[in-house]
């Protein structure tokens, strides 16, 4: 079996180079903008919800390759999916970015595994989840949000570091 950090890279750097749904969506449904001040990273989420379908989603933004991989990688795994799909997503995305998920259980996490190890990375987990937060953001009509709110699950396990 191939090594997972090597995957993870290759992942990391293939997202990063070539984002898939990175653009603007015209006359999004759904919008928020995301902002990491640890590292600088600035999205922004926008999405198409027909019914519950996420018919359509793309970002944009400055960010490093892990949070433009991650974000490359939420609208792949998103886009057609209902909106509970996708937040059962966020929140499985979350706890693994946390070390919380068990991945040997059931879960919903498919591809997104690459990013199992950045638990293991504190400051780089704001970087990944970032996407998600924006994401779950837009969901509930917040038009900003970042790393550093008290929701985040990183929040009080790094601070302010």
């Amino acid at each position: 079996m191939a090594d997972p950090r090597a995957l993870y890279q290759e992942v990391i750097l293939d997202h990063n180079k070539k984002p898939r749904n990175y653009g603007v969506l015209e006359h999004p449904s759904h919008h928020a903008a995301g902002h990491n001040p640890l590292c600088g990273d600035h999205i922004e989420v926008a999405l198409n919800l027909c019914g519950e379908c996420i018919d359509g989603i793309a970002f944009q933004g400055a960010a490093c390759a892990i949070c433009k991989a991650s974000a490359s990688m939420m609208t792949v795994a998103v886009k057609d999916k209902t909106r509970a799909e996708a937040e059962l997503l966020i929140h499985e995305f979350l706890d693994m970015a946390t070390g919380k998920l068990d991945l040997s259980g059931d879960h919903h996490i498919g591809r997104l595994v690459v990013f199992a190890g950045i638990a293991d990375l504190p400051v780089r987990v704001k970087c990944a989840i970032l996407p998600w937060h924006t994401l779950q953001a837009a969901f509930n009509a917040i038009d900003n949000t970042s790393t550093e709110a008290e929701h985040d699950p990183m929040h009080v396990m790094i601070g302010d570091a």
